[in-house]
């Protein structure tokens, strides 16, 4: 790091948990962010803010009036725009160091294999569970950590898969490809601006924290958030024993 680097990021290197070898990690690393909407939106810029060398973010969607509500990436100059090109705009702004790589369209197939290959970490910033589903198979396959988080009304919902530990769950543990599951977006429900801030913040925190290896990540516990009351829970995860994805033997699909 240079002297402008130790001055700008001394509240990260003062920790004594995370210090200049923390902080030379993340600028040293490659994330992925797939959803540059509203968990996307606060994840990209805390991540961005705190140094990550090199932020990959995924997303085809342009910006809508109705976006700018919760997705702080966005501006009202911005409607019209590829999301990824306003987020570049906004990031750069933010942090110039940061090198922002950009894919104006929906991951998936090889795009999406090579994206999670390349990245040190994932975060999961979608709203649907098929790409969900995609990208866990992906961080998989590659074993990869992935941070996911949902909000939807006013429940939030955060946490890590983290393959790299032998007894860590995957996305497939928790919900099954096959099962029955109503699938609820913001366009229809509706959602509480202040809570995609919320969880995706905590996902730039749990990603950072994966990066720099400081702490203890939410791998094997699932956080929820009732923003009505603002209560969370705590939940603990378990390892499917017969998940198709990453169970001892199991073929990856």
């Amino acid at each position: 790091m240079n002297d402008a680097q130790l001055l700008r990021y001394s509240r990260h290197i003062l920790l004594a948990e995370f210090g200049v070898e923390g902080q030379q990690r993340l600028l040293n690393s490659r994330a992925l962010v797939i959803g540059a909407g509203g968990l996307g939106s606060p994840a990209a810029m805390y991540l961005a803010a705190a140094g990550i060398g090199t932020l990959m973010l995924a997303d085809g969607d342009t910006v809508d009036l109705t976006n700018l509500q919760r997705q702080i990436l966005h501006a009202t100059g911005s409607i019209g725009a590829a999301k990824v090109d306003s987020a570049r705009e906004t990031l750069t702004r933010l942090n110039a160091e940061t090198l922002v790589e950009t894919i104006a369209a929906r991951l998936e197939g090889d795009a999406l294999d090579k994206a999670v290959e390349r990245a040190d970490v994932v975060l999961d910033c979608c709203d649907n569970f098929a790409t969900r589903h995609a990208v866990n198979r992906a961080c998989v396959r590659h074993r990869k950590p992935l941070v996911s988080g949902a909000a939807v009304r006013f429940d939030g919902q955060v946490t890590v898969f983290d393959l790299r530990n032998s007894d860590g769950p995957c996305y497939e543990c928790l919900f099954p490809a096959d099962a029955e599951l109503e699938e609820t977006r913001c366009a229809v429900m509706g959602v509480f601006a202040p809570l995609t801030g919320i969880i995706g913040t905590v996902q730039a925190a749990e990603a950072i924290k994966l990066i720099a290896n400081v702490g203890v990540t939410l791998s094997g516990r699932l956080l929820l958030l009732d923003a009505l009351t603002m209560e969370w829970r705590s939940v603990r995860l378990s390892k499917d024993p017969g998940c198709r994805l990453c169970a001892v033997g199991a073929q990856l699909i």
